[in-house]
């Protein structure tokens, strides 16, 4: 199988998804408890619960974008390896 994508760009989505995961689950855990940083003003929502479900949606598609870039930079690495052991690609 063929990456679909270069490899700087999945090693690229690899690290923003990593970011993006740790920061949206802290601010989505954040509004889970109705933290008074998150919702103590006038303009902030009122139910930090449904907002909290929406971060951890975007969380839960970064996780899968992460899963699909570690799998174009597994390829690439396994793509580089067979190069260097003389194998014969079979494309």
């Amino acid at each position: 199988m063929k990456p679909v994508v270069s490899a700087m760009n999945a090693w690229t989505c690899i690290v923003v998804s990593c970011f993006a995961i740790v920061i949206l689950s802290i601010i989505g855990s954040l509004f889970k408890s109705n933290n008074h940083s998150m919702m103590g003003s006038t303009d902030d929502p009122e139910d930090g619960k449904a907002v909290a479900a929406a971060v951890f949606g975007a969380v839960g598609v970064y996780a899968i974008f992460l899963v699909f870039c570690s799998s174009q930079a597994w390829l690439h690495m396994r793509a580089r390896g067979t190069e260097r052991r003389g194998g014969i690609a079979l494309s």
